[in-house]
């Protein structure tokens, strides 16, 4: 698989369940980024088992991520009538309730496809991809499908993004917003571990 990072995410347009809970019939990616940034995110399937957990996770970090002008957007290979089922299917049995952010049908696959995490040719990956302001994919993760991601990391990673556009110093192993960042030269590196080489 070629990956993605450094290079223009692949736009799409398809129909989505929106945060209001309408389904919106030609939903563009880039459209609705507006020129901020996004974590668009892929789960396998609607009604399944890690899935809810992750949705609901990344809802209840929406707001953090919106204070960071990034949107985010979740893609399945399920149609937007599942979506909207399991969006109103209470979570105490299963479904989702309302989440803070489209949920885009992919029943072609060929979103899937695009981003190089559709296998067997039927459901996807646990593929995270981080698209910066320029429309350009800065992070790919790819998960498993037993494997559940971690929310908070994706508030990590924008900030981690954000301090390195604005100070223009890179961010080393574990960094968390408030830390040191590192200047991107030898003398940088030296200093940096000095400092903090026994707490990495």
């Amino acid at each position: 698989m070629t990956s993605l990072v450094g290079r223009q995410a692949p736009d799409f347009t398809a129909a989505a369940v929106m945060p209001d809970g309408d389904i919106q019939e030609n939903f563009n990616l880039m459209k609705y980024l507006d020129g901020g940034y996004s974590i668009l995110f892929f789960y396998p399937l609607d009604f399944t088992f890690v899935c809810p957990s992750e949705i609901l996770a990344y809802s209840n970090r929406a707001d953090a991520l919106a204070a960071l002008d990034t949107r985010l957007v979740s893609v399945s290979v399920d149609s937007q009538y599942s979506h909207y089922a399991w969006r109103n299917t209470p979570v105490n049995e299963g479904g989702l309730g309302p989440v803070k952010f489209p949920m885009v049908a992919d029943i072609t696959k060929q979103i899937a496809r695009d981003y190089g995490v559709l296998i067997d040719d039927s459901v996807v990956l646990r593929g995270t991809f981080l698209i910066d302001r320029r429309g350009t994919v800065r992070q790919v993760i790819v998960n498993d499908l037993p494997l559940g991601r971690n929310a908070d990391e994706a508030v990590r990673i924008v900030e981690a993004l954000r301090f390195h556009e604005e100070h223009g110093e890179v961010c080393p192993a574990g960094w968390q917003k408030g830390a040191a960042g590192m200047a991107p030269t030898k003398q940088g590196v030296a200093d940096y571990l000095a400092q903090h080489a026994d707490a990495l």
